[in-house]
């Protein structure tokens, strides 16, 4: 048995993943980019990868590829039909990253909120040095408590949002995409409500040609000018031109964002000009990567892989 792992610096280089061996020999590769992936997984037997490309031309020449393990919940990376047609089997990780990006959620909000940057400047650069008084409050924040906080993806990560939105004292109401969510432990509303009602509005949604652009020029328009955009969702849900405008313009009043459309950030992107942090926030898709979370995730593809070859199903895509 042959595993390849082509991207283990995608789970960091803190964590001991020696533990792989177990199943045979184990191939570890830092990084793989596209051109790389046909030599290197040919004659594996299985594949662990986040971001490489797995299918019809990188692939073709794996004959003897049973399995592929994604470390993540999505899969985009992978042709399902082809793997399906071949007799591959895929499996992801679920829930590993909840308890993190919920909290990265509200650093995020917290942050921007009450304008965190502009104090910490204040201090180091020497003003509250010459503070007449003790304190500071300009530019003006506000409370997170009798705020309403929308929501779009009421999935794992944003129920353990609007739990933690609950104890701020938060309103909290959510927008059902596909239309399939129908809890009613928080208020569902519809999208032009969500919009308009939401004094925090973060997305937890899966990309989806519904969720694609969800956030457009036409849906920021809809906000409140003191609303609060955070993504950590997917980075083409948001219309990045669409948000540049609306934060230059004030159509609301900052965003935070753990993705984009393009990673890493591309020297064209609009939102890169914006350098107050006060009105954007960007981090680097970092989120989901807690060193408890990346553990998590190492030890359920090992999981995965261990009911495979056991002939149980866990975790199966496809």
């Amino acid at each position: 048995m042959k595993l390849v792992i082509l991207e283990k610096n995608s789970l960091g280089t803190d964590l001991d993943i020696s533990f792989y061996n177990d199943f045979g020999e184990t191939v570890y590769y830092e990084n793989t980019t596209a051109d790389e992936v046909a030599q290197r997984v040919a004659d594996a037997d299985i594949i662990i990868a986040n971001k490489a490309p797995l299918n019809a031309t990188t692939l073709n020449g794996a004959n003897n590829l049973k399995l592929i393990c994604e470390t993540a919940t999505g899969y985009n990376n992978v042709d399902l039909d082809f793997c399906k047609a071949h007799g591959i089997r895929v499996t992801n990780v679920v829930g590993y990253s909840t308890p993190i990006v919920a909290q990265h959620t509200f650093a995020m909000a917290l942050y921007l909120l009450e304008k965190l940057p502009v104090y910490d400047t204040y201090v180091k650069n020497g003003n509250y040095e010459k503070c007449p008084i003790f304190t500071c409050f300009e530019p003006f924040f506000t409370e997170l408590e009798g705020k309403t906080w929308g929501i779009i993806g009421l999935g794992n990560i944003g129920r353990k949002v609007a739990e933690i939105a609950k104890v701020f004292g938060c309103r909290v109401i959510y927008y059902s995409a596909s239309g399939n969510n129908t809890s009613t432990d928080y208020e569902r509303v519809g999208f032009d409500t969500l919009l308009a009602q939401s004094d925090i509005l973060s997305l937890h949604c899966p990309l989806t040609d519904r969720t694609q652009n969800i956030i457009n020029a036409q849906a920021l328009a809809k906000m409140k000018k003191t609303a609060i955009l955070i993504n950590v969702a997917r980075g083409p849900v948001v219309d990045e031109q669409a948000l540049y405008d609306a934060l230059v313009n004030g159509t609301i009043a900052a965003a935070g964002l753990d993705v984009l459309v393009k990673e890493p950030i591309a020297a064209d992107n609009p939102l890169g000009k914006i350098k107050d942090s006060t009105k954007l926030l960007i981090t680097p898709h970092m989120a989901w990567g807690s060193h408890e979370a990346r553990e998590r995730c190492a030890k359920e593809v090992y999981q995965n892989i261990e009911s495979f070859l056991n002939g149980k199903e866990r975790n199966i895509v496809i």
